[in-house]
């Protein structure tokens, strides 16, 4: 019997991306698998019914109907209680879980005998680049980010020449290189401005280099070290931050564009952005806090608004910058998940395998259980 994989409509506030696009509910019946899509899941990605439909999908009429026996529920962000409520026991579900800060939805999902996978969880190694959701993701929202900031400026960004005389480029300082990071520095490039980056990893000097930007940094001995064997930046010492802070202080006065997002897994994000630094931009700058799901980097950043302080400083904080731009977030996405899947349905059939490396490091719930590590307790 084909493996049924059900698709619901997402329910969290603001969140306009699908977990499955026409273009991978082909790739998942080529698996083996029958695909339910409720009715409008792919609305706010500009798909409509009819094209799932005519990909080989189910669609149906309401939540209910599509999760009736499914063996797989994918999501983009976690299942809302009467989704879990509604699952068969011993369910697969796969999505961005949100494991460490949402506890309720795991709890929920380790009552229900569910099998959950946290796509974030996914390890940073070769062969699971194709499932890399958050690097796909990253990149979208550094270049959104841009754009955002562009829109919020009252300027171009580009240095342009008239008969009227000459605009002066952008200055725009990048704090954070990682995914988002490098692509915000080359997507402000392209647009002219003149970028300067900062990061904690040493390995990001050449990177922001090679993009044309110029890199800013206190590069003592801690900054040596400071990046896990996974990839991800560790937390400094209040020293090395101190220290940071004062090089940031005498940078940041110059800018007129700050895009802020640097992220900890697992932790709250790091304040890099202090009151005093934007008290000190000039009137009309505007900073992005790609980070302002995760607490901030930028204080005063509130999610979902722009924040114009009395200086006249808009501090932009849209909680889910690759929803702004869903169309491709849904599409890289959904192939992220189908590499995904292509670990567990063999020949048709769903075949878990809790041993393999990475549906190990991935998988939260199992048997009534949390069992991963990080996240127990």
């Amino acid at each position: 019997m084909a493996v049924a994989i059900a698709v619901t409509r997402e329910r969290r506030e603001g969140e306009t991306r699908c977990a499955v696009t026409p273009e991978t509910v082909k790739k998942l019946i080529a698996l083996g698998a029958t695909v339910s899509v409720e009715a409008g899941t792919g609305l706010g990605s500009s798909l409509p019914d009819a094209d799932y439909a005519e990909a080989g999908a189910s669609v149906k009429p309401d939540l209910s109907a599509a999760l009736a026996g499914a063996d797989i529920l994918l999501k983009v962000r976690g299942p809302t209680a009467s989704e879990i409520s509604a699952l068969k026991p011993g369910a697969v579900v796969v999505c961005l879980l949100d494991a460490w800060r949402d506890k309720a939805t795991l709890e929920a999902l380790r009552g229900a005998g569910a099998t959950a996978f946290a796509m974030e969880f996914v390890p940073r190694i070769t062969r699971a680049q194709v499932m890399d959701v958050l690097s796909s993701q990253a990149n979208l929202a550094g270049y959104r980010a841009v754009i955002e900031a562009a829109y919020a400026y009252g300027k171009g960004f580009p240095m342009m020449m008239t008969a009227a005389g000459t605009v002066a480029a952008a200055k725009t300082f990048v704090m954070g290189a990682g995914v988002a990071g490098l692509q915000a520095i080359a997507t402000a490039r392209r647009l002219g401005a003149v970028v300067t980056a900062t990061d904690v990893r040493p390995a990001a000097k050449e990177q922001v280099e090679s993009l044309g930007a110029k890199f800013v940094a206190v590069e003592d001995e801690e900054f040596k070290a400071a990046e896990t064997a996974g990839g991800y930046a560790k937390a400094m010492s209040a020293e090395y931050q101190a220290k940071q802070a004062e090089l940031t202080a005498a940078h940041i006065i110059k800018q007129d564009v700050v895009i802020t997002t640097a992220l900890i897994p697992g932790r709250p994000a790091p304040k890099l952005v202090t009151a005093a630094h934007v008290a000190s931009m000039k009137p009309g700058s505007v900073i992005i806090d790609l980070a302002v799901e995760a607490g901030g980097n930028v204080e005063g950043s509130k999610p979902n608004e722009v924040v114009t302080t009395a200086n006249g400083v808009k501090i932009v904080g849209w909680s889910n910058m690759p929803g702004r731009i869903a169309a491709d977030a849904s599409a890289l996405y959904a192939r992220n998940l189908v590499a995904f899947l292509g670990l567990m349905i063999k020949d048709g059939a769903l075949a878990v395998d809790l041993e393999e490396e990475i549906l190990k490091a991935a998988v939260v719930t199992h048997g009534g259980a949390v069992v991963h590590e990080g996240v127990r307790g």
